[in-house]
């Protein structure tokens, strides 16, 4: 008889398998070789009442997922007395069952169920110590703003030899075309008409780049963006149009021209700044003709105009934080994004989320962070991070064409296991940037792959992200070249990207509820058709995309459609490289 795969099953408290939801609600996971175990069972109750009697109560877990090796199975559970204790019962398909506790696994007996000690333990659920995250993040479509390329809205602020504003052109790292925070300004109608409730700008404090990722001056706003007048008027103005707004904020390094660096390229050892970075040896220079790698001291990757803070040292600390609450208290803004967040110390990023949330409850705190994220995501760092894995997922299978079906339905399954699940609710879903190369680049031109990708990516549970001109086809490759100015010459009535980015917004606000609560599900239908699902009180809505090459026909009695099939009464074709969504 074959026993059970053991070295497969994993749990462990106080992390995304064991947390406090909400409102005294306790999600507990358990994960196991994948088609292993036919059934759990979780026994659990107060730890208290267990040494007088046993377990409280008992409740057959779910299934909720399955990736290439493991089973991933979950249960909610109420907790009275705020304390918890709990036991799992494991059965396999052929009637073998086992314990797990705390003390690993042991035989299902009654006497082995009761034993003191056995089972895993919440001492006491404080609610402070939960991940907590704003209300309103999930409930957000964002957009990203690169102000020097989004519009020129006063052309007297554009920098010496600024270019005239022209989409066919393909910027170079140091082009200016003049974009400036008036120019956002003009067009939040237009933002306000396409859905846009978020507005995540890069960095716009003084800075002699176009990018301003090397900021001189975090207290003041660029002289070619505007001032602080007109940067509080973006603000209200966005407020009134029920739009939230998102800083860059870069913590991590500094640029070569603030008053700071300059000091040490002065004084050196001598400079009152000198440990505000970290300098390896003395003298400083930052010669271009030096090897990067040879530099003595540490920069963002080796670029030498962006030296590395010492975010650990009081006075940097004190710095910054001064930086991060003065435009909230001033300005009113709603949200940080954390620029290269996963080089800077944890212990400044705990003071910094007390700092801010002092400041305003409900900020938002985003970190910049590539690869999975748990260690910043416990409750005491950040909101969330973007969501560059599910970026490369959905890009590999639906553009590049890299992807099998298997590794894809593999691969998101393993990701929505990631994180707790308030945490998953409020990550910040993108497929593009100002640090990656466009879609329309990536698809290689096919608008209907981009239109497919988009789809699945605004089905998905965390907050949506479009980057700036991806509604009017917006080509461009690596930076600089993804940094293209906005252009406006194609905004029209007619435009068919731009009708479907505003239906396609509209279905996500629709139903937002659905898939930040509902059960998910992805299965291949045929080959290479891909069929997501939502259910949640007593609603679905459900998605089919087809990236093979023969036509499909979908019978349905009713469909609320936002595609670009074609319908022959209640008949649907799914044509290659199409989709369908409708809700029941």
């Amino acid at each position: 008889m074959k026993s059970m795969e053991l070295t497969a099953i994993y749990h462990r408290p106080e992390s995304e398998y064991a947390y406090l939801y909400k409102e005294g609600q306790v999600h507990i996971r358990i994960r196991t070789k994948k088609e292993d175990i036919e059934k759990i069972v979780l026994h659990y109750g107060d730890p208290f009442v267990f040494l007088e009697d046993s377990y409280e109560d008992v409740k057959e877990m779910v299934k909720v997922t399955s990736d290439a090796l493991f089973d991933y199975w979950q249960v909610a559970v109420s907790v009275r007395f705020a304390r918890l204790q709990y036991l799992f019962e494991l059965k396999d398909k052929v009637g073998q069952s086992i314990l797990y506790g705390d003390k690993g696994f042991a035989d299902n007996s009654p006497e082995n169920l009761v034993l003191e000690g056995n089972g895993f333990k919440l001492p006491y659920i404080h609610e402070i110590d939960g991940c907590q995250v704003p209300d309103w993040v999930s409930k957000t479509v964002w957009y990203q703003i690169f102000p020097e390329r989004f519009a020129n809205g006063n052309a007297e602020l554009s920098p010496a030899g600024a270019l005239d504003w022209d989409s066919s052109i393909r910027p170079k790292s140091s082009d200016f075309f003049g974009g400036d925070l008036q120019g956002i300004i003009d067009y939040l109608d237009y933002l306000h008409d396409l859905g846009i409730t978020g507005l995540y700008l890069c960095p716009i404090f003084e800075s002699p780049s176009n990018h301003k990722y090397n900021t001189t001056d975090y207290f003041e706003i660029d002289r070619h963006f505007g001032d602080k007048e007109t940067f509080r008027q973006l603000v209200e103005q966005a407020h009134l149009r029920g739009m939230k707004v998102m800083l860059d904020a870069v913590f991590n390094h500094m640029g070569d021209q603030s008053a700071q660096w300059q000091d040490v390229l002065k004084h050196g050892e001598k400079s009152a700044y000198k440990d505000w970075f970290h300098i390896q040896e003395f003298p400083v220079t930052n010669d271009k003709l030096v090897n990067p790698k040879e530099l003595p001291y540490h920069t963002f990757a080796f670029a030498s105009y962006m030296p590395k803070l010492n975010t650990a040292n009081p006075e940097v600390k004190d710095y910054l934080l001064s930086v991060a609450t003065y435009w909230i208290e001033y300005f009113d803004i709603d949200a940080w994004r954390l620029d290269v967040a996963n080089e800077v110390d944890h212990q400044f990023w705990r003071d910094f989320r007390k700092a801010v949330l002092a400041k305003k409850p409900d900020l938002y705190i985003l970190g910049e962070v590539w690869h999975t994220s748990q260690p910043w995501l416990n409750g005491d760092e950040f909101h969330a991070v973007m969501n560059y894995p599910l970026s490369d997922s959905i890009k590999d299978y639906f553009l590049s064409r890299s992807k099998k079906i298997s590794q894809f339905i593999s691969e998101m399954n393993c990701q929505s296991m990631y994180y707790k699940q308030q945490i998953s609710e409020v990550m910040f879903n993108l497929l593009d940037s100002h640090d990656t190369e466009r879609i329309l680049a990536t698809a290689k031109g096919d608008i209907q792959l981009v239109k497919s990708a988009l789809a699945f990516l605004f089905l998905q549970r965390g907050t949506p992200c479009i980057y700036y001109g991806t509604e009017l086809e917006l080509g461009g490759g690596m930076d600089p070249d993804c940094r293209r100015v906005m252009p406006w010459d194609r905004v029209s009535s007619s435009n068919d990207m731009l009708n479907f980015m505003k239906n396609l917004i509209q279905l996500r606000k629709d139903v937002a509820d659905i898939i930040q609560h509902g059960k998910y599900s992805l299965e291949e239908i045929e080959p290479d058709v891909l069929a997501l699902e939502w259910q949640h009180n007593h609603q679905v809505i459900r998605a089919i995309f087809n990236q093979s090459k023969v036509n499909y026909l979908l019978d349905r009695d009713s469909a609320d459609l936002v595609s670009h099939c074609q319908t022959d009464d209640q008949q649907l074709v799914i044509l290659p490289k199409g989709f369908v969504v409708y809700c029941d």
